[in-house]
Formats: structure tokens, sequence, C-alpha cells
């Protein structure tokens, strides 16, 4: 017989001893704490080594401290995850000038308002490094999989597998390990256990796993069978065990930047921001990307010299190979590469088609491709055939992040939706090649590609190219 969940029944399950806290959630705090306060202490001292005051120095650590508290900086949801942490503590450093400023509006004392309006520049280059370092050791834990958070996903087949598939395709270090599923349509449960993943029950069978398995994140993806009475339900049983209640929103791929709480009449409506494509949003990305690309043409042009004469001495043909591809608005334009094929490449391609390991898409890729020539296939793995397309940027033609540019027989089968990946440019890179390249499905390229194009951001880009170094090294997918 099913417990009914009400107020009284939640107050006597928290007094039960299996609510858990995640102990390393604790300990990491305090050192966090520690780290500030520490942090706060030297920066006090370097204002009173420079101005001999005692009054700032001695003000600073608790009101610094009091700062990250009131900016939540120490809150779960903000720990280990780094971008949001940093902008919380740059925002709380704001408040030490302020307050300082309020202080000399009655007091007029301007020797605490310079004190402290100098005193936050310091305190932010202490903290952050610190945090920084210790982000960098949890996530280490993370890797070996210590202090990893049990997480329950709750919900329809389909948007288990894909929301599985996209947590894994998600590399590095992760907080998150999916420790079960509570299946809202158990007949698929099969499909689930063939990714490994244990199939703990139903959604009615919520407490008492979240109980036996020490749960700390409950997931909860859209269901027909979840209205808001059954969702409350499961958060009120995932409260009473002390774990966060996530939801999972209908429409995926879209950052956080975009997203905002609306409250309309009492009810949080989700606020989507649209993409921001215009031509003045992109004109620090098309400065970074034509500045840098002649930069690397500079460096890089002996090189590729180098690299051009060997690809004429080991065999016969071009050392550039130049094709016809689409770029921003479906304009056409001639792509640079060196060369790695046969110069008879194109004519044989029909008699390799059964060999197409991405026969689900629009792609043509071939492992072991007997066209590719010996330098081609070391030029392949290692991505140096593309450096020519360094000038395909500083023409404008392309740029250093964006989707795969397409050849115009691809482009031609494209439904309307794949055809917003044509709102930006081409990139020598993007999230396809540092999320495994020409071993990604057509379906999950598309994915990306369309996710790039709507969560665009310079500072995605920078990821992206910060992130492309170890996705060369690794080869991944390069063939």
């Amino acid at each position: 017989m099913a417990i009914e969940v009400t107020h009284e029944h939640l107050v006597v399950e928290r007094r039960r001893p299996d609510a858990r806290r995640r102990r390393w959630e604790r300990t990491y705090r305090r050192t966090l704490l520690v780290a500030d306060a520490l942090a706060a202490t030297a920066a006090a001292l370097v204002i009173h080594g420079a101005y001999g005051r005692w009054t700032a120095a001695l003000l600073l650590p608790p009101l610094w401290i009091t700062a990250m508290l009131t900016h939540r900086t120490y809150e779960r949801g903000a720990l280990g995850l780094g971008g949001e942490e940093y902008l919380r503590v740059l925002r709380g450093a704001l408040v030490l000038p302020a307050l300082a400023g309020a202080h000399w509006l009655v007091t007029h004392d301007t020797g605490l308002l310079h004190d402290m309006t100098l005193a936050a520049a310091p305190a932010v280059a202490f903290a952050l490094p610190a945090r920084y370092a210790l982000r960098r050791r949890l996530h280490r834990r993370w890797a070996r999989g210590r202090d990893r958070n049990a997480t329950l996903l709750v919900g329809p087949s389909r948007g288990v597998l894909e929301l599985a598939a996209v947590l894994r395709r998600a590399g590095g270090p992760q907080e998150m390990r999916v420790a079960g599923v509570c299946l809202s349509d158990t007949d698929h449960a099969a499909e689930i256990r063939a990714l490994g993943l244990p199939v703990l029950g139903g959604a009615g069978d919520l407490d008492d796993v979240i109980r036996a398995m020490g749960i700390g994140t409950v997931v909860v993806l859209p269901a027909p069978e979840f209205d808001a009475a059954a969702l409350r339900r499961m958060s009120w049983i995932t409260a009473v065990h002390d774990a966060d209640f996530l939801l999972a929103p209908v429409l995926s791929d879209v950052s956080a930047s975009r997203l905002a709480v609306r409250p309309t009449h009492g009810v949080p409506l989700l606020r989507i921001q649209a993409p921001n494509l215009s031509r003045f949003a992109r004109l620090p990305k098309e400065a970074l990307d034509r500045s840098l690309a002649a930069l690397l043409l500079v460096l890089c042009g002996l090189p590729m010299l180098l690299i051009a004469l060997i690809v004429r001495l080991d065999s016969p043909g071009p050392a550039l190979y130049r094709q016809q591809r689409v770029g921003r608005y479906g304009d056409h334009f001639t792509m640079l590469k060196f060369r790695t094929m046969r110069p008879d490449a194109d004519a044989l391609r029909a008699e390799l088609a059964h060999l197409n390991s991405n026969s689900d898409g629009l792609l043509f890729k071939v492992k072991g491709d007997p066209r590719i020539t010996r330098v081609g296939s070391f030029l392949r793995r290692s991505s140096l055939d593309e450096l020519p397309q360094l000038i395909n940027v500083v023409k404008g033609h392309m740029s250093l992040v964006g989707p795969r540019p397409p050849l115009p027989e691809e482009v031609e089968e494209y439904t309307p939706d794949i055809k917003r990946r044509l709102l930006v440019k081409p990139g020598l890179t993007g999230l396809w090649q540092v999320s495994g390249r020409s071993d990604l499905p057509w379906d999950e390229a598309v994915r990306l590609d369309l996710g790039y194009v709507d969560n665009w951001s310079m500072s995605l880009d920078l990821t992206i190219l910060a992130r492309t170094g170890s996705a060369v090294v690794r080869g991944t997918g390069a063939y």
C-alpha cells in the first residue's frame, strides 16, 4: 500500500538517520572558506603594507567572507562548476567598494572607500587561483571515481537514453554518476539495461530507491504521466533525503546563459532568449578570426611549405586540394586543404560507397580509405591537412570555430531544420571535432552543429579552441 506523502510524514522522515548528506561537500565548503579567508587576509596585508591603515585590513576578511556567502559561492549548485563559481566571486568582490561607498555617504571617510576599492583587486587575484586549484583537485577526484554524485534518472526510456548518451559523450570529469534509472514505461527496461544502466523500478519506487542507493541527485525527464501533482510529490520525497531535484527541460541543447526564470502571477515561466547572430554581435569574432589566422599563417608559413613539398614528392598531383564548399547563407567558396588522396579520388568515390561508415546520413567517410596516400594518412590524423584553411579564414569565407563546411550536394539534401547550420560561417574546428569528428553518427553531428548555432558566444568559441589541441593529439575520429 502506497504511503501518502504529507507534511507530517516528511517531518518524521527527516528525523531518520538514512537522510544522508554528501560528506565531500562539507569538506569542500570548509576548504573554500579557509581559502577565501586566507586570500582576504593576504589582500588585507597588501593594503596595510601600502597605506599603513589597520581599519581596512581588519575589516576586509570578515566582509569578504560575508560577500561570498551573500553571493552563494558556497552553494551546492556552484561547487566545482568553474565559470558560474568565478562569476559569483567577481560579483561578490563588487560589494567591498559598494559597502565602503555607503559608509562614506554617512561619515565622509575617504580613506576606507579608497582602501576597500583597491582591496577588491588583490582579493580576487588571490581567491580565484585558489578556487581554480581546488576545483582542479576536485575534478581529479571525480576522474578517479571519488566524491561523485550518485544520480538517479526518472522518466521515459527514450528521454533516459538521450540524456545518458549526452552525459557519456561529455567527456572529462563529471560530478554526476548515473547509478540507476526509474522508468515511467517499464516495458522498455531491456533497452536501458543494454546501455549498462540498472533499472531500479518505476517512478512509484522513488522513495525506496533513493534510500537504498544513497542517491544525491534525482533528474526527472518529461513524461505524460508526470503532471504537476506527481512532480510535486517527487520533489517532496527527494527533499526528505536531502538530495537535489532537477527537471530536464523538454527543449534540450540550450545553454544556461539563454535561460531565465520569469515569474508571472506566481507561475515560474522559463524564458529562452533567442540566439544573437547579428553582425554587430559577431564583430569581435570576425576580428579574432582574421587576426589570429593571419598570425598563425605567419608562424606556420615555413612548415606549410615543407608539407607542400613532401606531398608533391610522396605522390603525383598538386600539393593543395581545392573543393567547392558551402558557407554562410549558402554562399559557395573554394576550400583549401593539403592533398591527402590520389588525384583520381573523386572518380573512385562511387566504387567505395558500400564502405561508407556514415551511411546513416549525408557524410561520406571510409575507414582505411584506399585512396589516401601514405603522407595523407599522417596529415589527416594530425589535422595538418587543414592548415591551408587559415587562408579561407583570412579571406572571410570561414571562421576558426563553426560547423563543418558542407559540400553543395549535401546541402541540397538538407531539411529546413538542418539549414540553420548555414546561419554562421563554417569553421576550421568546432563542436563536431572536439566531440569525436568522423566517429560521430550523422544525427549527433547535426545536433552539435545546431547547438553551436543556437548557443554561440565568444566564450563558447574560446572553450572549443582550448579543447581542439587535445582533440588533435588524441586523433579520435580522424581518418
